[in-house]
């Protein structure tokens, strides 16, 4: 057990004194060992996650995806919400409606619709679950729709219209996501 804590301590102690103490400010020790926030290799997304005030009409517990504004809220008590950065569906990909999350995994694999291979013939006819796998570290499915919300391998794309409609976010805040809510949580789409 200590050999297992001693090199992550020894880079720590290595960063304070190489730095003076300045540096060692900036690293998450937690990255070090293995379970910090860019562990999924999913980066930080440009948008971080928030708790805001929040005056919709949806009960806590539900999700609302807020396809304009590329945001996602678990709505939560006392007027407030968790709020996300996602990347959404691109121009003719866009939806809006009222599902339940009918499915939860952790690492999928991915396997592209019909439609999509039609579209990207590159593509690969599946993939297993994993850090290069476009899923990311989990995804909730959206009733009986092929949309998703997901974790991304780009997380670059937090904030863009880059999808064929699922909801993408980094790995860090899905897993948050996915760890708060279970199977028959409300997800309401809204594509003004």
């Amino acid at each position: 057990m200590i050999r297992f804590f001693a090199a992550p301590i020894a880079a720590i102690a290595l960063l304070t004194a190489m730095a003076g103490g300045a540096f060692a400010e900036g690293v998450d020790s937690r990255d070090i060992m293995g379970g910090g926030p860019n562990f999924f290799q999913g980066g930080s997304s440009p948008i971080p996650r928030t708790t805001v005030n929040y005056s919709g009409t949806y009960a806590p517990g539900t999700i609302v995806v807020n396809t304009s504004e590329r945001r996602l809220y678990l709505v939560l008590q006392n007027g407030q919400a968790l709020r996300y950065g996602i990347g959404v569906g691109r121009d003719g990909f866009r939806w809006g409606g009222v599902h339940r999350i009918t499915a939860k995994k952790e690492w999928p694999d991915w396997t592209p619709p019909s439609q999509m291979i039609a579209r990207r013939p590159d593509l690969p006819r599946h993939m297993k679950g994993g850090i290069e796998n476009p899923l990311g570290a989990r995804a909730m499915y959206l009733g009986s729709t092929l949309y998703r919300i997901h974790g991304s391998n780009e997380p670059e794309t937090i904030g863009q219209a880059v999808s064929s409609g699922c909801f993408r976010m980094t790995n860090d805040d899905v897993s948050d996501l996915y760890g708060r809510v279970g199977v028959g949580t409300t997800v309401v789409v809204l594509n003004n």
